[in-house]
């Protein structure tokens, strides 16, 4: 469940709120469909989520609220469409159907399950200080994250929504149990570990066909190091393509944690798609 939705229906347990959602789009607009806030009025108010920002969504949050006064006559739902011209002060030109609810502890089943979001499922091999910063990075963001190292105790006491922690020793032992479809970043404390790791991915591939962006952090001169080995275990040029080395986008060349979990979240979303 994300951060989000965790906090949503936290607030939902003892105050009512109206969810707001997009519903059928045309054109140019902020939001996909699916995207949601929820509005509370409550003596903390604000929302949940958004929709877009802008006066589309701080008229959306005016009706919430209305609707969420003692005695409002409100339905329990209704609809809204919206043309997004000069008169909203957002012109991007397309159009788009809001969906208004008013929810209670009574739905937070029903809503965890309609608001749920589809992850993309990641295995992050390394527990350093950049596996740290992608950990926090990715948090937001549509992925399930594996989070896997060979090392004890090398895994904060919390972690976000949506991050499970594996020790596995050794290491690559981990890829055969990833779920179909997996991306795979690698970025072990060893290059030794993460050259058996990249084998094992490459394994896979070979074997089941089943595994979706593998990035490796490091240098070209390692990337150059690790095919020279990896084509002595048999691996063709044709395989070795797969793998991405160094990560990041081009042209960010910061080399912080923080920059390159920034860096990598990016094309991460590129590789799915998102």
């Amino acid at each position: 469940m994300s951060e989000a939705l965790e906090t949503f229906v936290f607030r939902l347990a003892s105050e009512p709120a109206v969810l707001v959602s997009v519903g059928d789009t045309r054109g140019s607009v902020p939001r996909e469909a699916g995207a949601w806030m929820a509005v509370f009025a409550g003596a903390t108010g604000g929302a949940i989520g958004t929709i877009g920002g802008g006066h589309l969504e701080w008229d959306a949050m005016r009706q919430a609220r209305e609707a969420l006064a003692p005695a409002s006559p409100s339905a329990a739902s209704w609809t809204q469409s919206v043309t997004l011209g000069p008169s909203l002060g957002q012109c991007c030109g397309g159009a788009l159907v809001l969906h208004y609810e008013r929810v209670d502890a009574s739905h937070i089943a029903s809503l965890r399950e309609r608001l749920r979001e589809g992850h993309a499922p990641l295995a992050l091999f390394g527990g350093g200080h950049v596996g740290h910063a992608l950990v926090r990075a990715l948090a937001p963001l549509p992925f399930d994250v594996t989070w896997i190292d060979s090392r004890d105790e090398v895994f904060p006491a919390d972690v976000p929504a949506h991050v499970r922690t594996e020790h596995s020793n050794p290491v690559q032992a981990a890829v055969r149990d990833l779920p179909p479809g997996a991306s795979v970043l690698i970025m072990s404390f060893s290059h030794a570990e993460d050259l058996d790791i990249v084998a094992a991915c490459l394994q896979r591939v070979r074997d089941q066909h089943d595994l979706g962006f593998m990035g490796l952090i490091g240098s070209a001169t390692k990337w150059a190091t690790f095919r020279s080995r990896l084509r002595q275990r048999g691996y063709s040029d044709d395989e070795l393509a797969r793998i991405t080395c160094p990560i990041g986008l081009p042209g960010i060349s910061g080399k912080a944690p923080a920059v390159i979990a920034a860096s990598v979240a990016a094309q991460l979303l590129q590789a799915i798609g998102a």
